[in-house]
């Protein structure tokens, strides 16, 4: 990785309960990721405190002041951490907007904790479409390596799916993976696959109608328009390496039908990219882990992957 002239990379250190802060240091302390790009990390005092015994010359500390000593307990996300990380959020988005940051890379938060201040909140991905007026064409892509997963849906619950599937939906989530591939991975003609919803994909109607209603629909729609696009094939083999590598990106149509097969497979490389922001941002593929946080146990893997990404779509 060479070092970027862009602006800094802004990483928000999600919930003070968790692990956010532990893996974010422990990928800051790698020479080569640290010394990629500038970094500014949002969060609290005492996290830096904590977490960051060694101020690097390249990393400036943005101090949100939510917490104090004894505010909370690690492993315990409460109403002060959920605000704490929703706080560190806002800021990024302020210093985005503000034109000082090129890129997000957001550490795990805690949505019941969020919840307890804003019921409204279901996720990083919604929150940053809703503040940069992106919500029709935002998607989450998980990537790791030459495999890349769009989700058509994301957090709903599952009876809700089928009634959510349309092919407009479909179509607008096609449409926005080859513009993410052409974009962020310089592809030029990229061939994006489609599962079908249903076992399957619906065995011709005789399982589920989803796919001849809407599904292959949206796939004959992007076709002519022009985008190279195959499906839907059935979700319990489409995800072999064998039969997923000849594909640019999958799209999958609910998250765990998406999530589970993918993390199964690359779980420690695997890394959230937000796609139809008017920047890039990146998560780890993982939780806040309250059970292991504060304990010195968390695997930095995925935020070291998710840094790594984020710096390579600003170069």
């Amino acid at each position: 990785m060479s070092r970027s002239n862009h602006k800094a990379v802004g990483i928000t250190l999600g919930d003070p309960a968790g692990i956010g802060a532990e893996v974010t240091a422990k990928a800051l302390a790698q020479p080569s990721v640290r010394g990629a790009a500038r970094f500014t990390i949002i969060g609290d005092e005492g996290l830096f405190h904590k977490y960051f015994p060694v101020r690097y010359k390249n990393c400036t500390f943005i101090d949100v002041g939510c917490l104090r000593a004894g505010d909370f307990t690690i492993g315990r996300p409460s109403r002060a951490t959920g605000k704490a990380s929703l706080a560190y959020l806002q800021t990024a988005i302020d210093l985005l907007k503000r034109e000082q940051l090129s890129a997000l890379v957001t550490a795990p938060v805690c949505k019941e904790a969020i919840g307890k201040t804003m019921p409204s909140f279901h996720g990083h991905t919604e929150f940053l479409a809703d503040a940069f007026g992106a919500r029709r064409d935002v998607g989450m892509m998980f990537v790791s390596g030459p495999l890349r997963v769009l989700l058509v849906t994301r957090h709903i619950p599952l009876q809700q799916v089928s009634r959510a599937i349309t092919t407009e939906l479909v179509f607008r989530a096609v449409r926005s993976t080859d513009a993410a591939l052409k974009k962020y991975f310089h592809l030029k003609s990229p061939l994006i696959g489609v599962c079908g919803l249903n076992p399957h994909a619906g065995e011709g109607g005789t399982l589920g109608r989803e796919e001849i209603r809407y599904i292959i629909p949206a796939i004959k729609r992007a076709r002519a328009e022009g985008l190279k696009v195959e499906g839907p094939f059935p979700a319990d083999t489409i995800f072999y390496p064998q039969n997923s590598q000849r594909f640019d990106a999958l799209l999958a149509m609910y998250h765990d039908q998406g999530l589970i097969p993918v993390k199964t497979l690359y779980s420690r490389e695997l890394v959230n990219l937000t796609i139809g922001l008017p920047f890039a941002r990146t998560s780890p593929a993982h939780g806040t882990a309250f059970d292991i946080a504060g304990q010195n146990r968390a695997d930095a893997s995925s935020m070291i992957e998710a840094i790594k990404l984020a710096v390579k779509l600003t170069e």
